[in-house]
């Protein structure tokens, strides 16, 4: 039954494929990076990408949040396998654009490194990919389990782990009815590394062989320099303002938060509003002018003025110096049902949190960051408008949860010396 559930669902691939490649010329036409390295995403390669002479180690992060998370992975992978390079793949080009900028920011390990589109999971790709490049170690960031690539993978006897895991409530019921594809292929994954005790039971009801908690490596991110120092001269030149950021919104929740803009009563209050995809810079801006706000964009190198109302964030890669700058962070994700954006790089930066009734990508880093006093739930606009006047109004409570979020990311680091540990102990029983 496994192996036809596998047949059907490459055969429903192959005939979805047309599909698939709509979508992704129609994405194309709002975001031309989608167009880019296309025979990649069949695992057609340029002769760039030949196979390397030193081992390779194979890191799949499928877009910008697993990219990022991967920073201090990739580092520690480097150092712990000084005769081995490092094969980045993913699956949009955002998180291409962030793993280019970390492998660039290595400029003295940048012959080890390389980069890629991960191909489609079909039969075929999978194994030109596999073959191509031929690695020694698989690894899999957070839920990137694709029936055919790790099928692939155990016939050539190459061991995948699957790192950073999370599987949420919600994510479970949706696999369970997937269980004849996904029981095998957590099945026959060679090791296991969760984030919390709530993944790892999920995970193991779904097939996983004894997952082991190794906690977030969102955790052992740390801001860039450069960014906090953005954020501070932004700061500087804004002056004394209150400043309220929406990180990383979703289709959707930019309009809520504008709608109740007005309502907030905060004297001089700046919304910034940072979306979580570029393609839909252009239409946050439109909904700003269309209420008649006063606003600037980032992309027009113009700092807010006295009388900006609105800061549309329409920039890649500077989600920290906006965290640097605000007093006050609402989470994207989080207000409308999905499930939530990272909320971790903002502690990590020191900025109080406010989360939206939707955190399930995040639930045990939200409810303690609520527990510890870094966050506060808001159950939607209205509300998240009562607690920001609320906040601003007690600047020893705006404080205080400043302090909470310091200290809460500073406690659940450690993540990657686990995951090493782990991946350290594989490779020797694979040896």
């Amino acid at each position: 039954m496994e192996r036809l559930a596998l047949v059907a669902y490459s055969l429903l691939f192959y005939l979805a494929m047309p599909l698939v490649w709509l979508r992704l010329l129609w994405r194309g036409r709002r975001q031309p990076a989608y167009r880019q390295h296309l025979g990649e995403r069949h695992a057609l390669y340029p002769q760039a990408l030949a196979c390397r002479p030193r081992p390779l180690i194979w890191l799949h992060a499928v877009s910008l949040g697993e990219t990022r998370a991967a920073a201090p992975l990739i580092d520690a992978l480097l150092e712990a396998y000084p005769d081995h390079d490092l094969l980045l793949t993913h699956m949009t080009p955002t998180g291409r654009e962030a793993g280019s900028e970390l492998l660039s920011a290595r400029p003295e390990r940048l012959e080890r490194l390389a980069q890629a589109y991960l191909p489609y999971d079909l039969p075929d790709a999978c194994g030109r990919f596999l073959d191509h490049f031929r690695p020694r170690l698989g690894l899999l960031m957070e839920t990137e389990l694709w029936p055919n690539l790790i099928d692939a993978a155990r016939r050539r006897r190459l061991p995948v782990a699957l790192i950073n895991g999370r599987m949420s409530a919600r994510s479970a019921r949706g696999y369970r009815r997937l269980s004849s594809l996904i029981q095998p292929a957590l099945r026959s994954l060679s090791a296991v590394a969760a984030q919390t005790a709530a993944d790892a039971e999920r995970l193991q009801q779904l097939g996983a062989r004894q997952p082991i908690v190794c906690g977030n490596l969102k955790f052992d991110v740390t801001p860039p320099a450069d960014k906090l120092q953005l954020g501070a001269r932004w700061r500087q030149a804004i002056g004394r303002r209150p400043v309220w950021v929406l990180a990383s919104s979703r289709d959707g929740e930019e309009a809520l938060l504008l709608d109740v803009l007005a309502a907030v009563a905060v004297a001089d209050l700046l919304l910034v509003v940072v979306p979580r995809h570029p393609q839909r810079f252009a239409e946050v801006a439109a909904l700003i002018a269309g209420r008649g706000l006063a606003f600037c964009r980032r992309s027009s190198a113009e700092l807010p003025s006295r009388a900006t109302q609105v800061w549309l964030g329409d920039s890649m890669g500077e989600m920290a110096a906006y965290y640097a700058l605000a007093d006050l962070t609402l989470i994207g994700g989080s207000l409308l049902p999905f499930g939530g954006q990272n909320l971790i790089e903002a502690a990590a930066c020191g900025c109080p949190l406010l989360l939206g009734p939707h955190t399930f990508n995040f639930a045990q880093a939200s409810e303690d960051a609520i527990a510890c006093g870094a966050a506060r739930r808001v159950l939607d606009a209205p509300q998240a408008a009562l607690v920001v006047a609320e906040l601003f109004a007690q600047p020893a409570d705006l404080h205080a949860m400043h302090t909470a979020a310091t200290a809460f990311s500073q406690a659940h680091r450690g993540a990657t010396a686990r995951t090493v540990a782990l991946i350290e102990k594989l490779t020797v029983k694979v040896a």
